[in-house]
Formats: structure tokens, sequence, C-alpha cells
């Protein structure tokens, strides 16, 4: 570990690769509040977070002082088989649009679980092996997570066991078949394998699940083996910090080239991809170095920053997980089945919200057919075929291109494109039929949700 203050420059690998990750929390003057035991209200401590997580990666969550944490050698030996991961400039999307704006993506999906959760995935991976346990469990939503975990456990033969949200388990069955390859035993969510799992059956008879519930029975699962931890793919703040290196090698890849962006786009649906995108760009804002436009987009179905309360809530829905202080739209938020099914959360990471109440980071809401839309107008012009959480930064950056041809400014778009949407075919059949729709849930159906929020 580092002094704070020493430039991130050199904590990069030859190959442009970090060899360190960068806390966010460590630049934010406001920290994030606390997460809270769920029975005493009180923040938890080390010890009670060990008893779900592995201890390592407990003390990275607890972790607000330290700005760089060093990437093991085992874990960046694994990162160089797809890292540094490339930043392309969308040149034939440029032309087409006739924008002056500039326009770069970060590309995560070039390794075989097909988008960024691999970077943590990895680390989590090699700390639970490093304890000695026998394996992890975890949820998916539209499965990029669970493959990424699968591949990662394959890799330092650990037990793998994923609750995949129903709906993604019977919309993306060939994800789910990759997870088996890799080893991992998945069970659609909510079960009836779990005693959390059966009352939300019970209260919610034919429901598609959420990636709350799928939450609740991993950990429920975890707990009741003491060989076996839970691990996540998103909005913890250990995750955020090893999806650093995504805005490490972005940063590095445009100071190489002599370019400043003006807006960074990253879709939202826990959180990860975005906070890792943003990292080392928001810690310039923090220190005062820079001023840069942040834009999260999320499904208009699921919207935790734009239409959700700051408060303290559950991060699962069966409320057995601690209490988190972030944008919510309540843990009993069943969101429609749509197909973005990692943005399906009805929370946001707890260092983003912070960063959203201060008003360093816009909301943005966008539909499914819109986001559909703009992912087919990419695939036909650059020539790669988004998955559908990735489209809606997508259809945010055309939207800013589309604001520069209007105004004449030429601004510098980069906006992060999370993986690849080839296991994501039925939704594109249904957009390409024609029978696709959009929900928009009412202002009752979240406040209904919101108004049980633990005091």
């Amino acid at each position: 570990m580092k002094e704070n203050k020493i430039p991130y420059k050199i904590y990069l690998e030859e190959g442009e690769m970090p060899k360190y990750w960068y806390n966010l929390r460590a630049d934010m003057p406001i920290k994030p509040a606390p997460l809270l035991n769920p029975i005493t209200k009180e923040p938890v401590t080390l010890k009670e977070l060990e008893q779900i997580f592995c201890s390592e990666l407990a003390a990275q969550e607890l972790n607000e002082t330290d700005a760089y944490i060093e990437i093991p050698q085992e874990i960046r030996d694994f990162y160089k088989m797809y890292r540094p991961s490339p930043l392309v400039r969308a040149y034939c999307l440029e032309e087409k649009l006739q924008t002056p704006a500039k326009i770069y993506y970060k590309f995560e999906g070039n390794n075989t679980s097909g988008s960024h959760k691999l970077n943590s995935a990895i680390a989590q991976a090699y700390y639970a092996k490093k304890q000695g346990l026998k394996g992890v469990t975890t949820e998916t939503g539209a499965g990029q997570w669970g493959t990424a975990l699968s591949m990662a456990c394959s890799y330092f033969d650990l037990d793998c066991k994923v609750f995949m949200v129903k709906c993604s388990y019977e919309q993306k069955p060939f994800r789910r078949e990759v997870m088996r390859t890799y080893g991992a035993s998945v069970t659609p969510s909510p079960s009836m394998e779990t005693e959390v799992g059966k009352q939300i059956l019970k209260e919610h008879p034919g429901t598609t699940g959420s990636l709350g519930c799928a939450i609740s029975e991993a950990v429920e699962t975890a707990s009741k083996n003491s060989d076996y931890r839970y691990v996540l793919g998103s909005v913890m703040s250990m995750v955020s910090l090893h999806q650093s290196v995504i805005g490490l090698e972005t940063k590095t890849a445009l100071e190489k080239y002599g370019v400043t962006p003006d807006i960074i786009i990253g879709c939202a649906g826990g959180g990860s991809n975005l906070a890792g995108l943003v990292a080392p760009f928001m810690g310039e804002v923090l220190r005062g170095e820079k001023n840069y436009r942040f834009i999260a987009v999320e499904p208009a179905s699921c919207p935790s920053f734009t239409r959700g309360k700051y408060a303290y809530d559950y991060s699962d829905t069966g409320r057995i997980c601690p209490l988190s202080k972030m944008y919510t739209l309540g843990s009993g938020y069943m969101p429609a089945s749509t197909h973005a099914g990692g943005l399906r959360y009805h929370g946001m990471s707890s260092i983003l919200s912070e960063l959203y109440n201060e008003g360093l980071i816009e909301g943005k809401t966008v539909t499914q057919t819109e986001v559909f839309a703009a992912a087919q107008q990419f695939a036909r012009i650059e020539g790669l075929l988004p998955a559908p959480e990735s489209a809606h930064a997508i259809k945010a950056a055309i939207d800013e291109a589309i604001k520069c041809k209007e105004t004449g400014e030429e601004k510098t778009i980069v906006f992060g494109l999370t993986g690849t949407g080839y296991f994501d075919m039925y939704a594109y059949q249904k957009f390409n039929d024609g029978v696709m729709s959009d929900y928009i849930p009412t202002d009752e159906e979240i406040n209904q949700s919101l108004s049980k929020l633990p005091q």
C-alpha cells in the first residue's frame, strides 16, 4: 500500500495494465455511510463481515483510507489473458451521426465470460482459495457475473453455486449452460432450496424473481456451510475497487493520445462497472484537479437513482444482509422482467449513491425499446453486438453526440461497453419481431415499496 498522493501512473505494469486497484473512497471528503448490522442497526464490524465474505474482501470493503491497494501477482497474471482491454474510437458511428463529437468506448467483452465481471470474479475467487475455502455462492441477473465467477472458480478449483434470477434463467439458457460447462451448479431464483426462497414464492406466487431474491438465497446457502462464503458481482465497495482497472486503463490510454474526455457514461444497475470506469476521473474532480460530466444510465423499469430514495435499506429481498445507505426502490421491489437482467436491482452502490447525492453524477432513464434500437444501430454501424445493459450507455452516448451536432460543440464522449450480447438473442428476437414492450412503474408502485424501508 502506498501514500494517497503518489501519482497513479507509477502503478502501471509494462503494457499499461494496473498493478494497483484505486480506492475512490480515500479521496471522498464525504465517505459513503457505513453498512449496518440488520439486527442491531450498528455499523458492521470486520468480524461480522467475515461471517459472510472472505476475510481479505471484508477488509477491502471497510477500507476508506488507502487510495491504492496492490493487486496480487496471481490475479495480475490472470488479468494478462485479456487485459488491458481495448479503448476504441467509434469513427463509423461519428460519421453516421454526422456529429462533431469524438466518441470512445472501453470494451470489456473481450474475454470468455463476455463482460467486465471477470475483473472482480477472479479477485474474489483468489481470496476464497487463499483462505482455504471449498467453494462460494452467488447470485446472477443476466448471467454475466455467474459466467465470470464460474470461470474464475474453475481456474482455482473451487465449487461454485449460482442462484440465477428466474426470468434470466429462462430467457438466457445458453449463458446458463456456459456456467455449467465451467462446473457451476445453477438454480433459478426464487427456489424451493432455501427458506427465504420458499417465503418469497409464498408471498409472490409466480414471480420471475429479482437480484434481491437471488442474493438472499445465496447468502443463506453460504451461511449454512462454514467452508463456503458469499461473493457478489456489484453494489459493494470492494467490487467497485476491483473494477477500477477499467477506469485506470481508460485514463492511461486517453492521456497517451492527449485526449481529455468531457462526458463519461456508464449503465447503472448495482453500479460496479460505472464506479470502475469513473473512479480515477472522479478522483481528479474530488481533488479539484479537473472537471468532467458523469452520466449514469438506468432502465426506466428500475429507476433507483432517478425515482428512488436515498436511505438505509436491505441489500436483499430476504432482509438478511447488512443495511446499506443507497438510492433504493425498496428491497421488496419486484422489477418487470425486462431483458437487461443485470440492471434489475432495487438499489445502487453506496459510493455512487453518495456522489449522486452530492450532484457529482447525473441520472438518466431510458426505456427498453429505445435501448434495443440504439443497440441495433450500434451493431450495424460499429459491427459489435452489445449486451442489453451496455446498450443503455450507448443510447445515452448517441443522445449526447446528437446534441453536439445540434449545438456544434466538439465534445469528447467516453462510455463503457461492458459486454457482448451474443447470449441475448432471445431479447434481440423480441425486438426484431416488434413484440418487445416497455414498462414504467407508477408512483404508487414505487411509493408502496418505499413505505416498507427499515426505520
